[in-house]
């Protein structure tokens, strides 16, 4: 308790001492204080060490730029300039590249940047790595990014002799960004506790001071309860695990004070053009962008015969999921969708399965025209190969691609792709969820496939997903009298009157057409079909 009272004594002294001293410091330091919120900040006025708990609700926080496209998203608008944030990983998850791009990015815009490390020998072999990296500019090296080794400094005189070295350099250099690489090294330096916080402590204050965020690296997952942890603003984990028989980079942001961040793990990949992050689409959009507004207008669908079964045709700004097994006529029946494409209607092809090249094969085949549309820049088809891909990163591929170029048709052939790219299958749900909110909200009318893993069958297997959706159509393959006829049917139109009536499906000139109501035969939903009347086939 009275170490209590005598920190708030001090602390009221010092705020005294401060507003009646108009010197050149003193003026930087309150310029600083009435301009930036920070939550802890130590300086030296006189002999006495000041501690000021500081909140400033009043203020909207400066941010700094990561530089990492969709990281700052996950941070709540950036890194808080002048507020400090433990990196930590083990080695090989990232962390060199994650703190060289946001050091790129923060001398792009006119900063100055200190990046301090442990290393022994010179940093050579560090720069070639990074220079295999798009965002690492060697021009830049010297002038506005200075790298400094510590090593021997502190092995020889200690942390206080690191901390006077950091301090000259931020002065000298008028850095807005400091990066300390090798944080574990430094706490194995320390004999207690005490002197781990005296040392983040003092290298928080000299970089706050003059509103220097920094960025403290550490090999080791440094324990919640640590000094470490209790005194930064901050903590990302970045992570590279092992599942399955394939690797997946992962971040999260485990602490941010003052900053509403998007909680749990986030996706990400390390490109030639650095680290880019992918936030989990069911936190980034748990409210769409823009207002949902359905309508009344109803579009073409492309498919003769098809229009009069939906009441009229497609609800616009709507999904409508097409399932059914494989050969069914699903991508043909999408094709007609995407011919209707135009200038101001353009349309999306995002598919999984076939490449660009088969796929215009295949509407030439069918007489459907998609050279047409390609040529006039109306339709893009945007092939995903079934390899080995990330959920979110291909939901924000989608939704890049639709709002780049206002895509007011899209055909998704088929969601089975996005099912076997979840490396945690129980949040398809709520991630497709946000994924159609987003696409209705953007005034898109979606056709989506998802093909049935049994051709023929006394039972139809659903999903979960198909609740989300306003439209659902089957196609089926229905064996009658030895003889095999596709077929369609509606089974919902939300908010809407269809004919509830099983057609045939043909092929014509132009493409998949509706045919006739078929006969009159039960268990035709389950591909095995017998005329009225007949013992059902087994």
């Amino acid at each position: 308790m009275s170490q209590d009272v005598n920190r708030k004594e001090l602390e009221r002294e010092g705020c005294r001492a401060l507003r009646a001293d108009n010197s050149a410091f003193a003026l930087k330091i309150k310029h600083f204080v009435s301009t930036r919120c920070c939550n802890i900040v130590h300086w030296t006025y006189g002999a006495t060490t000041l501690l000021f708990w500081m909140t400033n609700s009043m203020h909207e926080l400066l941010r700094l730029s990561t530089g990492i496209p969709r990281l700052d998203i996950i941070l709540g608008g950036g890194l808080v300039e002048g507020a400090s944030y433990i990196v930590q990983g083990q080695p090989g998850a990232g962390k060199t590249i994650f703190s060289n791009q946001v050091a790129s990015a923060n001398v792009s815009k006119g900063g100055k940047v200190l990046y301090v490390t442990l290393l022994a020998e010179t940093h050579d072999r560090l720069f070639q790595s990074l220079g295999t990296l798009e965002f690492f500019d060697r021009s830049q090296l010297g002038t506005n990014i200075t790298y400094v080794s510590v090593f021997q400094t502190l092995r020889d005189e200690g942390l206080p002799a690191v901390v006077s070295l950091i301090r000259q350099e931020i002065a000298r250099q008028g850095a807005t960004l400091l990066v300390f690489d090798g944080l574990l090294n430094a706490s194995d330096r320390a004999d207690t506790n005490l002197d781990v916080k005296t040392f983040v402590a003092e290298v928080q204050s000299q970089a706050a001071f003059v509103g220097c965020t920094v960025l403290f690296l550490t090999s080791t997952r440094i324990a919640e309860d640590s000094p470490e942890h209790t005194m930064v603003d901050g903590v990302i984990e970045l992570h590279n695990e092992l599942v399955g028989v394939r690797t997946v980079r992962r971040l999260q942001v485990k602490k941010s004070r003052g900053s509403a961040g998007l909680g749990g793990y986030h996706q990400f990949e390390i490109t030639s053009a650095g680290l880019i992050a992918y936030p989990r689409l069911e936190a980034m959009l748990s409210t769409t962008t823009s207002e949902d507004d359905p309508g009344s207008v109803v579009i073409s669908s492309g498919t003769a015969g098809f229009d009069a079964m939906l009441g009229g045709g497609l609800p616009e700004s709507s999904v409508t999921l097409v399932f059914g097994p494989s050969g069914c006529g699903k991508t043909a029946l999408g094709l007609n969708f995407l011919s209707q494409a135009s200038v101001e209607e353009p349309a999306l092809h995002f598919g999984f399965y076939e490449t660009p090249a088969r796929l215009l094969k295949k509407a030439r085949a069918l007489g459907v025209d998609l050279d047409g549309p390609l040529a006039s820049g109306a339709l893009e088809v945007i092939w995903n190969p079934m390899t080995e891909n990330l959920l979110d990163k291909l939901g924000h591929r989608l939704l890049d691609a639709i709002r780049s170029r206002g895509v007011k048709r899209l055909l998704i052939d088929g969601l089975g792709g996005f099912e076997r790219a979840a490396v945690y299958p129980p949040r398809l749900v709520e991630f497709f969820a946000a994924l159609t909110n987003e696409i209705r909200a953007q005034g898109v009318t979606t056709l989506a496939t998802w093909e049935l893993r049994d051709l023929f069958g006394p039972t139809v297997t659903g999903s979960e997903i198909s609740s989300l959706l306003d439209n659902l159509v089957m196609l089926r393959q229905v064996e009658i009298g030895s003889r095999f006829k596709r077929t369609i049917s509606v089974l919902k139109v939300r908010d809407r009157e269809y004919e509830p009536v099983i057609h045939e499906v043909g092929f014509g000139n132009k493409g998949l057409l509706i045919s006739a109501p078929l006969e009159a035969v039960t268990g035709a939903t389950t591909g095995v079909a017998s005329p009225v009347g007949a013992e059902p086939q087994t």
